[in-house]
């Protein structure tokens, strides 16, 4: 616990409300990775490319608060959008008739 003033009991006070939220939104982050490598690897296109759009914003959200860092947020999403194309390249595509 901080010392016995009220600024100091304040500031800790916060720093347990916001150590929460990033914990909360790490986790997340770490479960859309889950979920987006597990459709890229099954070779799910559809669901590979929700799930790339929800992992975006997820991203974005949070290197806008500083929970992770903008180079860490626009690597992550590089490197899944990359996947998600190849996949969309590998796959026969069907001509709509």
């Amino acid at each position: 616990m901080a010392n016995r003033k009220k600024s100091a009991i304040k500031r800790h006070r916060q720093d347990l409300k916001r150590r929460a939220r990033n914990m909360n939104t790490r986790s997340k982050l770490r479960t859309l990775v889950r979920n987006i490598s597990s459709a890229i690897d099954s070779k799910d296109l559809p669901k590979s490319r929700e799930m790339l759009r929800v992992t975006i914003s997820e991203f974005d959200k949070a290197a806008s608060k500083g929970v992770i860092h903008k180079g860490t947020a626009s690597r992550n999403i590089s490197r899944f959008s990359k996947k998600v194309y190849d996949l969309s390249k590998s796959l026969p595509q069907s001509s709509p008739t």
